[in-house]
């Protein structure tokens, strides 16, 4: 009996085909968060001994997003989005590119108003760079492992797919944005870099798991609103 019962396969996990609104309100959300951070990652901030940067209160919510869509939607749409959010990202830095070359007054404000512009937007490019890398590979195993894990459970266990993703997640796209973004924001010694990463790694992570609740909430609310969903 035991083993008639270890042989039937577990039923195929749920998951909503992209047909509601609700996909769309996520993923512009996302692509906003994520050029929004680009721009603040471009300053540093320091609370004290604590050195982040600009993005940190913005940069989290992009991965909640990010689990909602990988939840309900699945793997394949969150790539999607993951690449859709990228793809809108590389589009804000041409812009900026654009309006910074463009030829601007030659008096003493607009040679001061370039000069600022210049200061606030110019080092973007890289920091897109950084985190088209970064998100593209955090993301990627976050969703992975999300939707990995939701195969072998089903619906039980939604917190323990969330924090196990989020830590994994998280600390690929730290590192590897810290490690391409820290001298456009002025880290310059190895001090400041190790800080710079374990802060991002906890803070981002902290984040993640005290919106596990909302989080969890949010995923139930888009599941029984998906007339698709399972």
């Amino acid at each position: 009996m035991t083993t008639a019962q270890s042989s039937v396969p577990k039923a195929a996990p749920k998951f909503a085909s992209v047909g509601s609104p609700y996909f769309g309100i996520m993923l512009a959300v996302m692509a906003v968060v994520l050029i929004l951070s680009n721009i603040g990652a471009s300053k540093g901030v320091a609370f004290g001994p604590i050195v982040t940067d600009g993005g940190f209160f913005l940069f989290p919510l992009a991965y909640i997003l990010g689990d909602v869509i990988s939840e309900v939607y699945g793997f394949k749409v969150a790539r999607k989005a993951i690449v859709t959010t990228f793809a809108l990202s590389v589009f804000a830095s041409l812009c900026y590119w654009v309006i910074i070359a463009l030829p601007g007054f030659d008096d003493d404000f607009g040679v001061a108003k370039q000069a600022a512009l210049e200061g606030a937007i110019g080092p973007v490019p890289q920091i897109v760079l950084a985190s088209l890398l970064a998100f593209f590979a955090g993301q990627t195993i976050n969703s992975w492992i999300l939707v990995r894990m939701k195969a072998r459970t089903g619906e039980k266990s939604l917190w323990a797919r969330i924090m196990s993703s989020s830590v994994a997640g998280e600390f690929v796209d730290t590192l590897i944005f810290c490690s391409i973004a820290a001298s456009v924001i002025g880290i310059s010694d190895f001090g400041m870099f190790v800080n710079y990463v374990l802060v991002g790694f906890l803070y981002k992570t902290l984040v993640e798991f005290l919106f596990v609740p909302v989080t969890t909430l949010a995923i139930g609310w888009v599941k029984k609103r998906e007339p698709s969903y399972g």
